[in-house]
């Protein structure tokens, strides 16, 4: 009988790890919406949702890993600190379900799979509960060498998503002499239905041109619409291309609708945006200054553009 609990509560702690690995790799896919994730619903500032994002993957596959393995160190401080995670996980969850409500992911399995704050809960409860076990009834390998390998294996697995996704310099790439006048007039056409509110040929301004099918267009509307409602003083605006059949599906990931925006098709689209979406450009009284992808576009830099007399 002990014969076969232990190597039930070898399989149940396998796959634990397991489950914590599958988390951590979720969140990965791509790292950046997991970031702005953060930013969005733990009002993160960006450098931390960037540093904290890397830090929870790490941690994650360093405990999958050490749980796959049954090593917990002395004490058993591995499965310790699992539970630490999970409260604090389930205190985000908690909060999450109180400020904004049951109908939106919460993020803890990505994009991968949608779950909404309550099933995660319920999901966590499960986990503290099979931790719990393992934290009473189940030693994993003992002694000072496995105690050592639980020490060396967290520190080292928990940097690498610090040197695997490398957090990107905030600077745009700035044109200098390069820099180059855009004419969008093809927005402002008499026959079109509708014009652009603001004239973006005057002024600063981050005109990012994007397709609605692109997944790359999607996570910069989704960091664009947390810049803007976090500074509603910068001006941002999309330029769209596509069916409007894929309109309502690029709203619901990106939750941008509020930003300003027009359609515009064809050659006109192309020949401003080029071949490479998304074409986030800095516009400086019609003079594309410097150019963002979404990954090194940063709030910062732009205020500190918008209030520079450059």
């Amino acid at each position: 009988m002990k014969v076969a609990l232990k190597v039930i509560y070898i399989i149940l702690s396998a796959l634990l790890g397991a489950l914590f690995l599958y988390s951590a790799y979720t969140k990965t896919l791509p790292i950046q919406t997991f970031e702005y994730t953060l930013v969005e619903f733990v009002h993160f500032p960006w450098w931390l949702a960037a540093v904290g994002s890397r830090l929870l993957i790490g941690l994650e596959t360093a405990l999958g890993v050490l749980m796959i393995l049954n090593i917990y160190g002395n004490k058993k401080w591995i499965l310790k600190l699992s539970l630490l995670i999970l409260a604090t996980f389930s205190i985000y969850l908690i909060y999450l379900w109180a400020t904004v409500g049951d109908d939106v992911n919460c993020g803890c399995f990505g994009d991968a799979i949608w779950m909404s704050p309550s099933t995660s809960l319920l999901k966590n409860l499960g986990l503290i509960l099979a931790t719990l076990l393992l934290l009473k009834f189940h030693d994993g390998l003992k002694g000072k060498i496995a105690h050592i390998i639980s020490i060396v294996l967290l520190l080292g697995v928990t940097s690498v998503p610090f040197f695997y996704y490398p957090i990107p310099s905030a600077a745009p790439s700035f044109l200098k002499d390069d820099k180059y006048e855009i004419d969008l007039s093809a927005l402002y056409k008499a026959e079109r239905p509708h014009i652009p509110d603001v004239d973006l040929r005057k002024g600063k301004h981050i005109i990012a041109f994007m397709s609605l099918t692109c997944p790359h267009c999607k996570i910069a509307a989704y960091k664009m619409q947390l810049m803007k409602r976090d500074n509603p003083n910068i001006s941002m605006f999309m330029v769209l291309n596509g069916d409007s059949t894929d309109m309502q599906q690029f709203w619901d990931k990106t939750k941008a609708e509020d930003l300003p925006h027009e359609i515009l098709l064809g050659q006109d689209f192309v020949s401003l945006s080029g071949l490479r979406l998304p074409a986030i450009y800095w516009v400086d009284d019609s003079w594309v200054v410097a150019k963002s992808d979404y990954i090194t576009l940063n709030q910062q830099e732009i205020e500190n553009w918008i209030e520079s007399k450059e």
